[in-house]
């Protein structure tokens, strides 16, 4: 029986992400939503999704020791996916609600897009980013297998990651600016868009993580 944990901190696309695992993972295997430290160390896989506002988030993973969970699965060598704010929350630093300190896990800030942002064309953007986008993918990658470059996915943020060591960035997107949308260490994969909403390449990556056994 193979366990993929996915760290209920109350807040986050939990049933939304369950459900997606379920749905592309072999029978013997088992989703726990749970923010117990013990079922997280006993599980073959960690999942820390994220949705909301990242002062709330952060502060309610270190009131509940998810910070602890989190770098000791990620030091553990077994298969680690972050999504949205559980990306963000892997950095040093997000500009959202006046500045946050993050779980420092990798270099690299989280930014607001900003009020006048505009494209190519000088047309202005709306913020959040809400919607489909492109990904350039940077590096091969167990969990990009079967996924086209520029394969598009869903996206509703409005601030983003800009990582601090190019080594460590998986994918990238334009919006306004260029962000870097999926990092990727050793056993860490970590996605600013939505896997679980985001269609068939979707369910390609989180069934991509489902046999992922954590090596590059």
């Amino acid at each position: 029986m193979s366990t993929i944990a996915v760290i209920d901190y109350g807040m986050g696309n939990l049933h939304s992400v369950a459900k997606a695992l379920e749905l592309v993972s072999n029978d013997g295997t088992q989703v726990v939503l749970t923010a117990d430290p013990q079922k997280v160390r006993d599980a073959d896989r960690v999942l820390l999704p994220g949705v909301g506002a990242i002062r709330d988030c952060v502060a309610e993973m270190r009131r509940l020791g998810v910070d602890q969970e989190v770098s000791e699965a990620i030091s553990s060598g077994k298969p680690f996916l972050g999504i949205c704010v559980g990306y963000q929350a892997l950095t040093n630093f997000s500009e959202e609600n006046g500045g946050v300190e993050c779980l420092g896990e990798f270099e690299g800030r989280v930014n607001f897009f900003g009020k006048d942002l505009k494209d190519d064309n000088g047309d202005k953007l709306k913020v959040p980013h809400m919607g489909w986008n492109q990904v350039q993918q940077s590096i091969d990658h167990p969990l990009w297998q079967g996924i086209e470059n520029d394969t598009r996915f869903y996206f509703v943020h409005s601030y983003y990651v800009k990582l601090a060591e190019q080594a460590l960035v998986a994918g990238t997107a334009n919006y306004g600016v260029d962000f870097d949308v999926a990092l990727a260490k050793d056993n860490v994969f970590a996605t600013q868009f939505h896997p679980e909403k985001s269609s068939k390449a979707g369910l390609q990556l989180l069934k991509n993580f489902v046999n992922w056994n954590g090596q590059v």
